[in-house]
């Protein structure tokens, strides 16, 4: 399609992670970030962050990706978490930039800081602080962490280096200023679950780390396959067009660069996304959507996958009926987009996450069992079904060959 192509001569080839990708160091934990998050004010963040895989050496990558102003890091901190906010005796550290304790992030910037001599595990919560001593008028977050964020009051001062809890007294669902995790794990590679909330995790239990790529790292744990799982869902998002919703991210298509591209040791993606699309009926330049239009957007993925020497597997749509968005021509799509999935072999692979999930006496829905209760997001168990379909083999499978974008 012409207007997806485009989109696309925006983007740009992005290889900040190649110097990591052969070191051995490999994201282990990458929020996907969006504009729209809440101002701050002079206060101190302690967020938890659950490593999906081993390692050594962690570095954090601080973003100001989607801020229009500086963003000023006075004093940050990376520990083990022993209970809420409270960081186990220790295991503090300080995270520095060229050895600096404080360092300014420009507009539109990220900042990977100093590796830090302590070894990461997946049974062990980590604790990222942030004391960001002057005012944030709009944040870089991810809006849906399905865990627990605690923060000081405004103008409380620098915490970063407390391990007790005391000051603080606030707490959110969300994630600020933090875009990834990497740690030196040789012979680790990463998967990235690329999709929307129903990757993201909506409506699972907080700290539970029961979204669908946490049950797929425990799984390749347990199999001892050594695999890292990033989780790039964002609620509400779409392959083709922006949401109007700022906290809902850009595009699949604009943002695939950094949120797949920017990451060391990326073999293979898992594409789960379109439901908001067809749900919103939001084709290319306002127009309504068809079928065709997801699937050439499809292409465009998997062309730019491919060009990166990625695998990527397609996952068919689950069914909504029932949702509040949905409707018989959003059906019709659908299944459309559904049998390509299956038939085409674009993809390197399909998981028939609808097949396993459906009803099978009213395959338009959700299985009871699965669902959350609003038909469209599936519960704990549900997650940790879809995370069934994946073969691992299928995960580390060889990679293809370079084609050339759009091809």
């Amino acid at each position: 399609m012409k207007r997806i192509a485009l989109l696309l001569l925006g983007l740009w080839p992005c290889h900040a992670a190649l110097a990591d990708d052969a070191s051995g160091r490999v994201a282990v934990w990458a929020p996907s970030v969006t504009a729209g998050g809440p101002a701050l004010r002079a206060q101190t963040l302690r967020m938890v962050v659950h490593p999906s895989a081993d390692g050594a050496a962690p570095r954090v990558r601080l973003s100001n990706l989607r801020g229009t102003a500086p963003l000023h890091v006075g004093h940050a901190t990376l520990g083990e978490q022993s209970s809420q906010a409270a960081v186990a005796p220790g295991s503090l550290h300080p995270l520095t930039v060229h050895g600096k304790t404080g360092f300014t992030l420009p507009p539109g910037g990220e900042v990977w800081t100093d590796p830090v001599r302590m070894t990461v595990t997946t049974q062990r919560n980590l604790l990222v602080s942030l004391y960001l001593p002057d005012a944030v008028d709009s944040s870089t977050f991810h809006h849906d962490a399905f865990d627990t964020t605690y923060a000081s009051a405004s103008d409380a001062g620098d915490h970063a280096g407390d391990l007790d809890a005391a000051a603080f007294t606030a707490q959110s669902t969300s994630w600020y200023q933090l875009s990834a995790l990497t740690v030196v794990a040789p012979g680790h590679d990463t998967v990235v679950a690329f999709g929307d909330s129903i990757t993201d995790g909506y409506d699972t239990p907080i700290g539970a780390n029961a979204r669908w790529p946490d049950a797929l790292a425990r799984r390749l744990a347990a199999a001892g396959i050594p695999l890292a799982v990033i989780d790039a869902g964002i609620g509400g998002n779409r392959v083709l067009t922006d949401a109007p919703n700022p906290t809902q991210g850009l595009s699949a298509l604009h943002r695939f660069d950094h949120d797949v591209l920017s990451l060391p040791r990326v073999r293979t993606v898992i594409l789960f996304e379109g439901i908001n699309d067809i749900g919103n009926d939001a084709g290319p330049g306002g127009r309504p959507l068809t079928a065709d239009d997801l699937i050439e957007g499809y292409r465009h993925l998997i062309a730019r996958a491919h060009a990166a020497h990625l695998r990527i597997l397609g996952a068919t749509l689950l069914p909504y009926k029932g949702a509040g968005y949905f409707s018989d021509k959003g059906e019709g799509i659908r299944q459309a987009v559904n049998r390509w999935i299956r038939d085409a072999g674009a993809f390197d692979g399909v998981l028939d996450i609808d097949q396993a999930l459906r009803d099978p006496a009213d395959p338009q829905r959700l299985r009871t069992a699965y669902d959350a209760g609003d038909h469209l997001h599936p519960n704990a168990q549900g997650m940790k079904a879809i995370a069934e379909v994946v073969e691992l083999d299928a995960l580390t499978r060889q990679k293809p060959a370079a084609t050339r974008p759009g091809g």
